[in-house]
């Protein structure tokens, strides 16, 4: 069931993660960006709404990284519901797409919670100081409908963001599958 994310206001300050790289194992924290603007995408492996864009959106966050934004993607589902997003499955996915940039397992469903995420893909671009500039979604492609891949939400708040230009208005909300809480863990946020 596809759903749309929860409202955070733009100006909000990036909250802190420190999650381990599903590949290398090495902690990666937010205060490894400091002073760069700084993408975080909330995404998984089994979801087809990820599947769907999931080769251009790496294509462009490797491409957003060597221009000198960074880049995290973290994944927050539930491993024992959902056995493809597990460390090691995200791990496979991360080679098979060529990730270039970290890929987060967030074990505790904690950072997901202090974003507000709520879907996966769920993209959160930060300014060079991590106040929030874009919440949405990458664009409007959805599976099984004719609309091509292209990153143009996304690469529209980036522009913006590079200008110095106000952020995009309006910004659409992301859809996709629903985050898989842990059996209790479900955020008051959330639907």
């Amino acid at each position: 069931m596809a759903i749309a994310d929860a409202v955070v206001p733009l100006g909000t300050p990036a909250p802190d993660f420190a999650l381990k790289d599903v590949r290398t194992g090495e902690l990666v924290k937010k205060a490894d960006f400091e002073g760069k603007p700084l993408l975080v995408v909330f995404m998984c492996n089994h979801c087809p709404y990820v599947k769907h864009v999931q080769e251009k959106l790496v294509e462009v966050a490797n491409r957003l990284q060597e221009e000198g934004i960074g880049v995290v993607a973290i994944s927050a589902n539930d491993p024992e519901a959902y056995p493809d997003d597990a460390p090691e499955r995200l791990a496979e996915q991360a080679e098979r797409l060529g990730m270039a940039f970290p890929y987060l397992f967030d074990e505790t469903q904690e950072v997901a919670k202090a974003y507000r995420a709520v879907t996966t893909p769920d993209l959160f671009l930060y300014d060079r100081d991590h106040k929030l500039f874009y919440r949405g979604r990458f664009d409007a492609a959805r599976p099984k409908q004719p609309t091509p891949v292209t990153g143009e939400d996304l690469l529209n708040a980036v522009e913006r963001l590079k200008k110095g230009e106000a952020p995009p208005d309006p910004q659409y909300p992301s859809v996709g599958c629903s985050i898989k809480w842990k059996p209790g863990n479900q955020p008051d946020y959330y639907g």
